[in-house]
């Protein structure tokens, strides 16, 4: 099994000055921490408006840090948000090819929706519509990607001309692609397009095996793949602290914990906020005595709790675990060394297993994979007698007779150049 770290940049109230800068630094030292002590990925939301929740609204500006503060590790989108109303497919393309390769292929590719008002009414995103729009736009994100030129598209949620989408990925023929869960169905719907399920849902270890189980047994019957690689994975999150005393790992991690769940909750489920002036942290401690506790059945532990904790996620077929550490007002000191302990003490099992695990895993699944990319239909590329050639907008100017006498000047000046090129063999 392989291991994540998982990034909102939560920043409950009361907010001092510099407090943004302190999480976001700190949180670039916990990645390149990570990265030394062998966890496998490091993963960044993208949320909008979600105060003390999430700090989280340029993930690519820090994940390309992260980039260039690691060899190893992979760095995940955890998620893009897919309606165009938030980030227009070509720029998604655009930004995730840019970030493979200034991290040299280490770029996982998450996506997702949203189902929080804040952020959907912020950016005019219809609730009833987003899966639709979702849909729309990983397909024509990927097939960006890999399509040289990309043919144009017209569809439901966006439109956009024939181009050549630059740069293209380092990974070929894309970034794995993932997409986030919060229920069974969605997992389900993972499998059906033969990408990974991120899961955010904190569930036992028994009831993610049949989570499990129903995503491999729907990728092996019914996918049909969405891009143009499949990637049957499964991760799961679960909080993180971990200390030799089991008292201790609770005093460090459990308000973290609880205040996470908490503030999801004020954002998506039950809470009323007016903008600049909610202090959910306020509201959390007037009710933390009443919220159920958190122990080694949510990765808060010693050692030996965490160890029998993973391996009940390791038993159920879970391919990566991802903690939740940076939570509440958890200190980044005890999250260092929470990951160095769980890194000396914890994770070597679990890695001594993995080889083995995966190439089994790999020739399992073989023939299903193939069965799967054999329904894709993919999107017909352009013949080259049919991509159309665009007119550069001066001479498109000059030619509707609208340029100015110097637009004239200068689109006569370039046109010599051209011919003097062309005779000189250029």
């Amino acid at each position: 099994m392989k291991f994540g770290i998982f990034y909102e940049h939560q920043l409950p109230r009361p907010w001092g000055e510099g407090d943004e800068q302190r999480i976001y630094q700190e949180a670039l030292d916990q990645v390149e921490l990570a990265d030394r002590l062998g966890i496998d990925y490091a993963w960044e939301v993208e949320h909008h408006f979600l105060e003390e929740y999430s700090h989280s609204s340029a993930p690519e500006v820090f994940l390309a840090a992260c980039s260039q503060r690691t060899k190893r590790i992979r760095l995940g989108h955890g998620i893009v948000l897919m309606p165009p109303n938030y980030n227009h497919p070509a720029r998604i393309a655009e930004r995730i090819a840019a970030l493979d390769l200034v991290s040299n292929g280490r770029v996982e590719f998450g996506t997702g929706e949203s189902a929080a008002l804040m952020e959907l009414g912020g950016f005019g995103v219809p609730f009833d519509e987003k899966r639709a729009m979702w849909t729309e736009t990983v397909e024509q994100v990927l097939n960006m990607m890999v399509m040289n030129p990309y043919p144009g598209f017209a569809g439901t949620y966006f439109s956009m001309p024939t181009r050549n989408v630059v740069p293209k990925p380092a990974q070929k023929p894309h970034p794995p692609v993932w997409v986030a869960c919060s229920n069974r169905e969605t997992i389900k719907m993972a499998a059906r397009l033969g990408i990974g399920a991120l899961t955010f849902a904190f569930v036992s270890p028994e009831e993610a095996k049949l989570w499990v189980d129903d995503y491999y047994r729907i990728f092996k019957e019914e996918c049909v793949p969405i891009g143009h690689a499949v990637n049957p994975n499964v991760a799961m999150v679960t909080g993180f602290s971990c200390h030799e005393d089991e008292a201790e790992a609770r005093r460090r991690g459990e308000d973290g914990f609880q205040f996470f769940g908490y503030a999801l909750a004020h954002h998506y489920i039950f809470g009323e906020h007016k903008p600049g002036r909610t202090d959910i942290w306020a509201n959390f401690e007037r009710v933390r005595g009443s919220l159920p506790p958190a122990g080694a059945d949510r990765g808060i532990g010693t050692p030996d709790q965490l160890r029998a904790h993973l391996r009940g996620f390791e038993a159920a077929g879970v391919d990566q675990v991802t903690f939740i550490q940076q939570a509440g007002k958890n200190r980044h000191a005890h999250i260092c060394e929470a990951m160095e302990l769980f890194a000396a003490k914890v994770m070597p099992e679990f890695h001594a297993r993995e080889a083995a695990r995966q190439q089994a895993k790999a020739e399992e699944l073989a023939p299903h994979v193939a069965a799967a990319m054999a329904r894709k239909r993919a999107m017909a590329p352009l013949a080259d007698a049919d991509i159309p050639t665009f007119v550069a907008l001066g001479r498109k100017i000059a030619e509707e007779g609208k340029a100015t006498e110097q637009q004239k000047a200068n689109q006569q000046r370039w046109a010599k150049a051209a011919e003097a090129t062309l005779k000189a063999g250029g």
